[in-house]
């Protein structure tokens, strides 16, 4: 359950979530149809089993979960039986399909395929803080960040979440970093990775692991004009990530620090297990969230 990855938007916090509870039921995950080759819709954050909740609230913060369901149809497997069929008809009737003949093959073997293709489950958690509005989706990509907002979007009928930008160059923040050249956030440790890039288009990138970011090797890199694009940071005891110059945070772990409140948890009740998770990632999702808000002097978001 913990995110892997976080994708940030910011949105106004007079949006009105009052009704969320209301409308969710008519935007739910409906089973994807024989003829179809998708299905998207909100599934409850506690599992698909779950049917009457199909979001989660403490307090400011709300988790909201997309759940998909896609049809696995490999475009070689409809190739293949295309090209059989097409070499059936050459035979038996000594001529060659043209080429709208061809594509009605095509989707007669599509809904044939359709059928009896396997689905591909999946699910994308959303913590929205509704107090400093701000969403983190779990991803890493941005393309399926902007999707999960669209979805919100479409339920609420109005939703202006927009992504991160920064009034600083993170770039250039995340090399300064390095440097010493600044003091970090109160509580942010360099990691041992980075990535360092030559600005110039296409000009060379070092990817550093398990690497003293403060050693000469680092810094001849940085002499020569590179700058860091990616930064392993450690914030406290509780969280490890690395910041791209994109704003993504990847490779997110919740550290001992953070996960030993969990250890009074009745093990035995998962409902309560999973309300003290939340309650965990969105305290430290919040706590990360605003120290990147000043370290980088994120934008407000308007409203």
């Amino acid at each position: 359950m913990f995110p892997r990855n976080l994708v940030f938007f910011r949105f106004p916090r007079a949006v009105d979530f009052s009704e969320v509870d209301k409308l969710l039921p008519l935007d739910a995950l409906q089973p994807v149809g024989k003829l179809e080759t998708n299905s998207r819709g909100f599934i409850s954050p506690f599992g698909r089993e779950e049917k009457n909740q199909l979001s989660h609230r403490i307090g400011d913060a709300l988790w909201l979960t997309i759940g998909a369901e896609e049809k696995i149809l490999p475009g070689a497997v409809v190739n293949d039986k295309l090209a059989a069929k097409i070499e059936q008809i050459e035979q038996q009737q000594g001529r060659k399909p043209g080429g709208r003949e061809r594509k009605r093959l095509k989707d007669e073997l599509l809904h044939e395929l359709l059928v009896h293709a396997f689905v591909k489950r999946s699910r994308t958690d959303a913590f929205l803080d509704l107090q400093h509005g701000f969403a983190a989706v779990d991803t890493s990509s941005r393309r399926i960040g902007e999707n999960v907002m669209s979805d919100i979007r479409g339920l609420l009928g109005s939703f202006p979440a927009l992504p991160l930008n920064a009034e600083v160059a993170p770039r250039a923040v995340l090399t300064t970093w390095i440097r010493g050249g600044a003091d970090m956030p109160y509580g942010l440790y360099l990691g041992e990775e980075a990535e360092l890039c030559d600005p110039v288009q296409g000009g060379a990138k070092v990817h550093c692991t398990d690497q003293d970011l403060r050693s000469d090797e680092i810094e001849r890199h940085l002499d020569a004009g590179k700058q860091v694009t990616r930064l392993a940071l450690v914030f406290e005891d509780n969280l490890s990530f690395v910041l791209g110059d994109d704003l993504i945070v990847r490779k997110l772990k919740f550290l001992d620090g953070a996960t030993d409140q969990l250890e009074h948890i009745d093990e035995e009740s998962r409902r309560a297990e999973l309300d003290a998770r939340f309650a965990l990632i969105s305290g430290e999702l919040r706590r990360l969230f605003l120290l990147l808000e000043q370290a980088l002097k994120l934008s407000k978001a308007e409203g």
